[in-house]
């Protein structure tokens, strides 16, 4: 029987007709939603109230509830979402567990503030000469055992990297750089398989709910000092204390907590073997112990930093920091290059056969095409648009599939919306989603061969049921089933979707002319924040050119990398670039995000 939940959710927004776990700085890469960490304060573990749960969602026949958040008159109701996430989390039970994942995804898309554009494919230069460079379905690069000239790699990934804490990191480039110096109990292997890092192994209880860990002998930090259980236990504790600021924090609610509050995780007396208790089975728990949030790091060292207890993250913040990966960094000249060098410590040391990695730290994508042709980099994850045709034809060119999402969203609690109901906002948001030309985006701008993207969980991503979950079948339907998603994003559908943008516009109390334009009388004025690589100014001027189709005015304002990771996390936008690139394959990766009090719900939900 197929599913009618979203005729219920959807059925009011759905009127008459219808380049970055983890992210980068480039319009090519990842970005979870944030950026590298900063705070995420853990879920409630109170149940939502059942008619909160209820009154969130749209009743029978159509009409909407006028529940909405705690800001705004104009954003929805969120806590029937928050406890959805909860019970997929205890829920053992794959098919119904699979059928609220998909509950989940029809209540985001209902709120239209998530704009799905496309789905990932990740492209890079690398040199012939430079081999063992590896990367996984999560956009995220190995490079510690990778063999280059003279046995240096000068490279680029992104620009000045937000945060090195890997608790506090949430983008895919400072994912990268916590990979090269860190070490988690397990790590991917060249051919994206699950392999034993400062772990030998592990047991696991006949219920699925406890695993113990067996530490590798000698294992030591950077400074030579002994690594040992104790440092994954003090790890895991810290990256799930509020205190911290983590914004994967969430990302430990399926571990149990003790009596104290903190997470049942132990580590033996000897410092030998490291335990951990689960609330529910969980297929991708040992995905989350190779996770860079996981990673251990090193207590002295963190609280022994000046500044500590206004920033967890200030031990590492400049060359030096103590780590425990093929690498340590050696040198630090902020917005401008980073050293890296062979950590001597490292326990597969015998591994990494190169003595240096140099980073160009740098956003300017002529000036690191123009390094990469003329060899001052032999590796580069960011191609201009301009540069694309030619890159494509040289035998440089790699392009490796990943699971993830590029997308633009909106702030719920935005002054855009001031004055609308919950469902006159929405249809705001679905008006402007359906404005879109994503082919052109694709065919012009990113030109990497992407799929156009009308689902937020991405083609490909398993469904935890043993499927994919981006089907239509028995059980769960699209809205739109003969193009499996929410809207129908092709070209041919454009004339259509125009004329229900206008229909939805003013459904929400605007008004058009006879030619079909916004009425000065009601203008729509808005911005759009984005990071400054070329290829995600250029989509946000395409966005810009779709949106005057129908007079609506959008500015598009661009940001320094970090500046503009935290303007967005703390909803200083009214619509801004996005990107999400899976942390691991099951779609609640990339539902729990918009959590009420994930540090990655950059949307405003429930907030």
């Amino acid at each position: 029987m197929k599913k009618k939940y979203l005729a219920f959710v959807l059925a009011a927004s759905m009127v008459m007709s219808t380049l970055a776990a983890c992210g980068g700085s480039g319009s090519n890469t990842q970005e979870p939603a944030a950026s590298e960490a900063e705070s995420t304060a853990e879920a409630s573990d109170e149940q939502a109230p059942e008619e909160s749960a209820e009154e969130s969602e749209a009743e029978e026949g159509g009409e909407v509830s006028t529940a909405h958040g705690p800001s705004s008159e104009a954003a929805p109701a969120w806590e029937a979402y928050d406890a959805r996430i909860k019970e997929i989390r205890l829920e053992t039970d794959l098919a119904k567990r699979e059928a609220l994942m998909h509950e989940a995804e029809d209540e985001l898309m209902s709120t239209w503030a998530v704009i799905p554009l496309y789905y990932y494919n990740d492209v890079y230069m690398q040199d012939t000469g430079v081999d063992g460079i590896y990367s996984n379905l999560f956009g995220f690069k190995y490079f510690g055992f990778a063999t280059a000239p003279n046995n240096v790699l000068p490279l680029q990934v992104a620009s000045e990297p937000d945060k090195l804490d890997p608790a506090l990191n949430s983008t895919v480039d400072g994912a990268c750089l916590a990979i090269l110096a860190f070490s988690g109990l397990y790590m991917y292997d060249e051919n994206g398989q699950l392999v034993p890092d400062l772990a030998e192994g592990y047991e696991m209880s006949d219920d699925g709910m406890t695993y113990t860990f067996t530490m590798k002998d000698g294992l030591k930090w950077s400074d030579g000092t002994p690594l040992t259980a104790a440092d994954v236990e003090y790890s895991w504790k810290r990256m799930a204390n509020p205190d911290t600021g983590a914004d994967y924090a969430y990302l430990a609610d399926l571990i149990a907590k003790g009596a104290d509050g903190e997470l049942d995780v132990t580590a033996s007396e000897d410092g030998k073997t490291f335990t951990v208790n689960l609330t529910a089975p969980c297929a991708y728990f040992l995905d989350l112990c190779a996770f860079p949030a996981f990673y251990p790091v090193p207590q002295a060292a963190v609280e022994g930093a000046d500044g500590y207890a206004e920033n967890p993250g200030a031990w590492c913040t400049e060359a030096g920091f103590v780590s425990s990966g093929p690498m340590v960094c050696t040198g630090w000249k902020h917005d401008e290059s980073m050293t890296y060098e062979k950590n001597p410590n490292y326990y597969n040391a015998d591994k990494v056969s190169l003595d240096k990695i140099e980073f160009m730290l740098s956003s300017d994508d002529t000036a690191i095409w123009n390094a990469f042709q003329d060899g001052s980099l032999l590796f580069i994850d960011s191609i201009a648009t301009d540069n694309m045709p030619t890159a494509k034809e040289m035998p440089e060119y790699h392009k490796v599939p990943t699971l993830g999402t590029y997308y633009a969203g909106f702030n719920v609690n935005s002054e855009l919306f001031a004055g609308k109901t919950v469902q006159q906002a929405a249809d705001m948001r679905k008006a402007f989603c359906l404005l879109i030309d994503r082919q052109y985006i694709v065919d012009t701008i990113a030109q990497a061969d992407q799929e156009v993207a009308n689902t937020f969980i991405p083609t490909g991503m398993a469904d935890g049921n043993g499927g994919v979950f981006r089907e239509n079948d028995s059980d769960y339907t699209y809205p739109m089933e003969d193009v499996v998603g929410y809207y129908d994003a092709s070209q041919d559908a454009y004339e259509a979707n125009l004329e229900e943008a206008r229909t939805l516009l003013e459904s929400a109390g605007y008004q058009f002319d006879e030619s079909g334009m916004l009425s000065a009388d009601t203008p729509i004025n808005m911005t759009y924040l984005t990071n400054d690589s070329s290829g995600n100014v250029k989509i946000g001027e395409a966005i810009q050119q779709d949106f005057a189709a129908i007079g609506i005015n959008l500015t598009v304002e661009t940001r320094e990398w970090s500046v503009f990771l935290n303007e967005r996390k703390d909803g200083q936008f009214d619509f801004a670039r996005e990107g999400w690139l899976a942390d691991y394959n099951d779609p609640i990766n990339m539902l729990e995000m918009w959590e009420t009090n994930s540090g990655n719900n950059d949307m405003q939900f429930g907030r």
